[in-house]
């Protein structure tokens, strides 16, 4: 005769008239899972977004610095280039000034033929090496004077211009870039007072000549 063990086979006390399926615990529908979330998710969501939008914010701040900073750098090498440039060109400036009278010279022997052998060959490799440097020679015969770049040294009037223009020159001017060292000096000439310019002379002509063929 075996003993048995008491507890294991028995089965729970079902009260009558109840079903063993109602005995079972019912597992919790999604819905009831939805309401059973803590109310704490939805505060620390909206924590995460706030502190989402502070860094946004801070990091455009970071880069309208930092395009700034840029701007102000592309700015400062513009400033030292320009500057670079211009100490450049006075220095350049103050060397070439001492030789002008020598270039002047130079213009003038070959002006009179007197530019040849050994005088030529040095006097052509100084105008290389200052060319070179920048300096650019102006001031021609017949263009219109500009007080701004000619020096008039010399007046007179002429019946064959229509405005104040250089008849002669006399010291050729120089120039380093857009910087003036030595103004063209030149002699200018202006239309004679109450003189009809040439051009208008014509005009008037070739209107008469063609009005006089005119038939009646």
């Amino acid at each position: 005769m075996t003993e048995e063990t008491p507890g294991f086979d028995e089965k729970p006390d079902v009260p009558s008239g109840a079903s063993s399926d109602d005995a079972e615990p019912k597992a919790a529908t999604p819905s009831e899972e939805e309401a059973a979330a803590p109310a704490g998710d939805v505060q620390q969501t909206a924590a995460l977004t706030a502190q989402l939008d502070q860094v946004r914010t801070a990091l455009n701040e970071r880069t309208g610095d930092l395009q700034r900073l840029q701007a102000e750098y592309q700015n400062y090498r513009r400033r030292v280039e320009r500057d670079r440039v211009m100490v450049k060109e006075v220095a350049a400036a103050g060397l070439l000034t001492e030789l002008l009278p020598v270039l002047d010279d130079v213009g003038r022997a070959r002006e009179h033929g007197e530019l040849v052998g050994g005088f030529k060959s040095v006097a052509e490799s100084l105008e290389t090496v200052v060319a070179k440097l920048g300096l650019q020679q102006f001031g021609k015969e017949g263009e219109p004077f500009d007080p701004t770049i000619h020096e008039a040294l010399m007046h007179s009037y002429a019946p064959d211009v229509t405005e104040t223009t250089c008849v002669a020159i006399l010291q050729p001017g120089y120039r380093i870039g857009e910087r003036t060292i030595r103004p063209a000096r030149v002699a200018v000439a202006e239309p004679q007072p109450g003189a009809t310019p040439a051009a208008a002379k014509e005009e008037k002509a070739d209107d008469e000549e063609s009005g006089g063929t005119e038939e009646v």
